[in-house]
C-alpha cells in the first residue's frame, strides 16, 4: 500500500476518485495542514520595529533592577 499526495484541479476528478473510493480501491483521506515547528524567535522576527524592541528592553532591565535593589 502506498500513499500519496495530489493536488485535484477540478471538481470532475474528485468525482471520479469518490467512486473509485466507493468501488473499495482506494482510500481518500482528508489532509489537514501540518504544524511547522518554528522557533519563537523566528516566528516573531521583524514583528516590532527595532526603536521599539531597544524601547523594551531598556524598560525590561529598569524593571530587572528594581528587583535587585534593597527596599527597607
Amino acid at each position: 500500500m502506498k500513499t500519496l499526495t495530489i493536488e485535484i484541479k477540478d471538481d470532475k476528478v474528485l468525482k471520479l476518485l469518490r467512486n473509485l473510493e466507493n468501488m473499495q480501491v482506494l482510500r481518500i483521506l482528508e489532509n489537514r495542514p501540518q504544524k511547522v515547528n518554528q522557533k519563537l524567535s523566528e516566528k516573531f522576527a521583524r514583528s516590532i520595529s527595532k526603536k521599539t524592541a531597544v524601547k523594551l528592553q531598556k524598560h525590561l532591565n529598569e524593571i530587572r533592577n528594581e528587583w535587585e535593589r534593597d527596599i527597607y
